[in-house]
């Protein structure tokens, strides 16, 4: 099968031909229909993950048909459209059990512990704890992008923070998963405040209902303080960091009411110094989103058939497999159009 691989951090990834994946006992083979391209591969790729071992294959968002099943598999069969929570549980551990499989103890990732879905097929792991069934009416790009960044982002706010209708909300960062906590925090009848430096991230936010948008480009962190209090001068109810930087984590935690909620989605380079005064002055909480299991995307999915959210309207492109290494490089040097992009491997590409 073709794959993008790599034999060394950082060094530019090729496509090539591998060997096909085969099930394991629990598992599935999943012809590849459509995968992301995330901000985390990224970081796969460069070797800011410890997990990853050489050569690799990354990606980790991704809708397919099974085309094998392991023996011991019983809930799907060759043939059905799914996708998969890109935090694969075992479905047997403590965490498990009291159905937490995102922090799984004995997790699998594609793209992360094992070859991912930059590739015709992927392995998928566990499959009866962790597909998840999709319409063949829902579309390609929408259905991969539910598996990592709309999950998360559901999870963080519908779970973690838990947002009601009529909150306040402010996402700093307007990628992918910032945008897509923007679409979800809309979807839920929050009033939603975006921040980013760029002025075409903050007029997607603007497009998918943020009411108000804070380019924070050059300013100091008082100034986009300021600025964010006046959009809500109590203070925000829940704040999303979807970028993962020190300054960003800092101004939406500081910008949050007495008792608010932030919660952290972007990844970090290395663990930032937090405003713990703030956090105990205000007894703030702070709360991780690591994904979400198979067994509470109903909810999820319910937003989408009643078209309520709509994950396609955030897919910028489509490129084909073969496009995937010079995606990854320019995206790791900032140099990628924003938006979001999807590899499309049916078409012909």
């Amino acid at each position: 099968m073709r794959a993008v691989w790599f034999d060394e951090f950082s060094a530019r990834p090729v496509l090539r031909d591998v060997p096909e994946p085969t099930p394991s006992r629990r598992g599935v083979v999943v012809r590849v229909e459509a995968t992301g391209l995330c901000r985390s591969d990224v970081h796969g790729w460069l070797g800011h993950d410890d997990g990853i071992a050489l050569p690799h294959v990354p990606g980790h968002e991704l809708v397919g048909t099974i085309t094998a099943l392991g023996d011991e598999v019983r809930r799907f069969s060759v043939g059905d459209r799914v996708t998969t929570p890109f935090v694969c549980a075992c479905g047997q551990c403590p965490e498990c059990a009291s159905g937490n499989g995102q922090v799984c103890r004995n997790q699998t990732q594609p793209g992360f512990t094992h070859w991912g879905s930059f590739a015709d097929f992927v392995a998928l792991h566990d499959a009866d704890t962790n597909l998840i069934a999709v319409p063949a009416s829902l579309d390609s790009g929408a259905a991969a992008l539910l598996g990592c960044r709309f999950a998360t982002s559901y999870r963080g706010l519908v779970h973690q923070a838990r947002l009601e209708p009529g909150d306040t909300l402010v996402v700093v960062g307007c990628g992918g998963v910032g945008l897509s906590a923007v679409m979800i925090g809309v979807a839920l009848g929050a009033e939603v405040v975006a921040v980013d430096v760029d002025p075409a991230a903050l007029e997607r936010a603007a497009r998918f209902g943020a009411v108000s948008t804070v380019d924070s480009a050059w300013m100091s962190r008082a100034a986009v303080l300021q600025a964010l209090a006046n959009a809500a001068p109590c203070g925000f109810d829940v704040s999303v960091d979807a970028l993962g930087r020190e300054e960003t984590a800092a101004v939406a935690i500081l910008s949050l009411r007495p008792r608010g909620r932030h919660v952290q989605i972007g990844l970090f380079p290395k663990d930032p110094v937090i405003p713990m005064g703030a956090v105990i002055g205000k007894e703030l909480s702070v709360l991780g989103s690591h994904g979400m299991p198979a067994q509470d995307y109903p909810g999820l999915l319910d937003l989408v058939a009643d078209n309520r959210l709509r994950p396609q309207d955030l897919i910028e492109r489509t490129i084909p497999l073969a496009d995937v290494p010079d995606a990854l490089v320019a995206m790791a040097d900032d140099r990628s159009a924003g938006g979001v992009t999807v590899v499309d491997l049916v078409s012909g590409c």
